[in-house]
């Protein structure tokens, strides 16, 4: 990365090597296993005001000579862009913290099988379950080493372990599929097995014989597994990037009221074995623990280095950064503040509402708000879960959903993206 070689102001690379194992067993049969390992390498470089991104999984001395006269190249000629540019020396990371994002042990082959196995096994028990997709095990372990060429280089190593099952209920043409998953950093993280092929099988003989409902304006109950997407849709919102070009309907609502009061969302990259914990982010800029919205004001953006430049503010330390991709900003350890009553009481007196379970399609307009998505779950009537209901779209605009937002007490870690059961009034089922 010599400036004097090459003629490159600034640059800087990031290098991935992963290694993953994943096995299905299936009807009680091993159907899949699949092992990959594979090394990749992401270099940008930056000359004045114009910066170029290349990359290649060929780590040879000959191909990485190749890479950067590519690089060079290619910023010679590419539009200048005035904001972009590496953190300066200042900004970064000098202590990174020890998050535990690495389990030491590998599972062989065996151990994975053995898991899939009883994973669908408990799901096939349950009674009304005749057919099954799988169920699934899996590990993987990378290692992420990025370098600057102000001196800056830093290295994380990560693994993940996944246990899933997907089963059918039914016959003919009253058939449901339903499923279960979980994701863990570190092996004794993860459920049991029979736990999660038992939720999966019953999930779906609970989903027999959905039926239809009317439209109508009613109470939306989010379960924990879909209500994680309010959050994700709040990130996308208050994304940096989306800020600085408009392109976000709370554009313009730094500092005021966003949510219901009361209600707070965090972003925790800090978060010891979180999903998306890392010490310091995509651009060597140190972490931290961030709220983003305090009983329901808007506090901060997600930002990296351009969107903050852009902006004229400071990064938050948000900036995510691929191989092949420049930096840009993203969440971490995201979650919705946990509220104060059970679920059970926060549909305690709901007359008539929908109890979402699964959803479908990416109707969801950032720019506007507008909220239209497929779903299905049971139908809630008199404070309790009744029947299955299906073939449904709920509708809405995010700036009213966000102010109508009521979280339970049941906040779990399971995802990369978190809430509890989630309420919100005032949106419209269209049914039959």
């Amino acid at each position: 990365m010599s400036s004097e070689k090459s003629g490159v102001d600034e640059a800087d690379a990031i290098y991935v090597h992963g290694t993953s194992l994943s096995t299905t067993h299936r009807l009680g049969q091993p159907e899949h296993l699949e092992r990959s390992e594979g090394a990749d390498i992401g270099l940008r470089v930056i000359i004045g005001n114009r910066q170029a991104i290349v990359s290649s999984s060929d780590i040879s001395e000959p191909a990485l000579e190749e890479l950067l006269e590519r690089g060079v190249a290619m910023a010679k000629v590419v539009p200048e862009d005035e904001f972009s540019g590496i953190a300066p020396a200042e900004l970064l990371a000098m202590n990174v913290p020890e998050l535990d994002e690495c389990d030491p042990d590998t599972p062989d082959t065996k151990k994975l099988t053995d898991l899939a196995a009883r994973t669908e096994a408990a799901a096939l028990a349950i009674k009304g379950v005749n057919n099954s997709e799988g169920g699934d095990a899996g590990w993987s372990r990378s290692f992420i080493a990025l370098t600057t060429s102000n001196g800056f280089s830093r290295t994380r190593v990560r693994t993940s372990f996944s246990l899933s099952a997907a089963v059918l209920a039914g016959e003919g043409t009253n058939m449901e599929r339903d499923y279960d998953w979980a994701t863990a950093v570190h092996f004794k993280d993860l459920p049991e097995p029979e736990e999660i092929g038992k939720r999966a099988g019953e999930q779906a003989v609970k989903r027999l014989n959905p039926r239809k409902v009317e439209t109508a304006q009613v109470p939306i109950i989010y379960d924990p597994r879909v209500s994680q997407s309010l959050p994700s849709h709040f990130a996308a919102a208050i994304n940096g990037a989306a800020v600085a070009r408009g392109t976000t309907f709370l554009m313009d609502r730094m500092g005021k009221q966003v949510t219901a009061e009361g209600l707070s969302i965090i972003d925790d990259p800090l978060r010891l074995r979180g999903l998306r914990s890392k010490g310091f982010d995509g651009e060597g800029i140190p972490t931290q623990k961030r709220s983003l919205v305090e009983d329901g004001i808007l506090l901060s953006w997600l930002l990296d280095l351009r969107s903050a430049r852009q902006l004229g503010l400071q990064t938050t330390g948000n900036a995510t950064r691929g191989i092949s991709t420049p930096p840009s900003p993203s969440a971490t350890n995201l979650y919705l503040v946990s509220g104060n009553i059970s679920p059970k009481e926060l549909i305690s007196d709901v007359k008539q509402g929908f109890y979402v379970t699964e959803m479908m399609g990416q109707g969801v307009n950032i720019v506007t708000g507008d909220y239209s998505r497929g779903a299905s779950g049971f139908w809630i009537e008199n404070g309790e879960i009744s029947e299955p209901v299906s073939e449904l779209t709920i509708a809405g605009n995010l700036r009213d959903m966000f102010m109508q937002m009521s979280p339970a007490n049941d906040l779990v870690f399971r995802y990369g993206i978190n809430a509890p059961t989630v309420r919100v009034d005032g949106m419209t089922v269209a049914g039959k």
